[in-house]
């Protein structure tokens, strides 16, 4: 059986910002891959809702915002520490959800269709509501690929 090796993604397990404020959402790829060599897409998920497909980033002068998407919700890379990021700029209270990350190799396939695994879920409440304790989310981490 072909074993195919997949970047492990890691994110904190909340983030909180107050309304009107910036925050800036990390997705950290596992040591022994390039993030550079990755497009790096982000979803945002409502309870009760699927997940929405937010953004793509791969360069400045490679990525792609989703229908409707505000301008507020953007991407971005460090290539030196292997983190993604997505950052929200000017924060509302209807931004709070769980966002997730994904990634799929440059040339591989159509973008944020063919991604190779989700992230770990980021929650970002917004004060003056009270924390949420960390999510917990069932193993295995969920898959969202597309052979073709």
């Amino acid at each position: 059986e072909l074993q195919h090796s997949q970047p492990v993604l890691t994110q904190p397990p909340s983030a909180s910002v107050s309304p009107g404020n910036t925050v800036k959402l990390s997705c950290t790829m596992s040591s022994g891959t390039s993030i550079s060599d990755y497009y790096v897409s982000w979803y945002q998920q409502k309870p009760g809702n699927s997940p929405r497909y937010l953004l793509y980033y791969h360069s400045d002068s490679t990525k792609h915002q989703g229908s409707g998407v505000p301008a507020r919700f953007s991407g971005s890379k460090d290539t030196s520490s292997n983190v993604s990021y997505l950052t929200i700029s000017g924060a509302l209270a209807e931004d709070e959800a769980d966002y997730y990350c994904a990634m799929w190799k440059s040339g591989t396939a159509v973008p944020h269709s063919d991604t190779d695994r989700w992230g770990s879920e980021t929650k970002t409440p917004f004060a003056p509501l009270p924390q949420p304790g960390p999510c917990v989310q069932s193993s295995p981490v969920p898959q969202f690929s597309l052979w073709l």
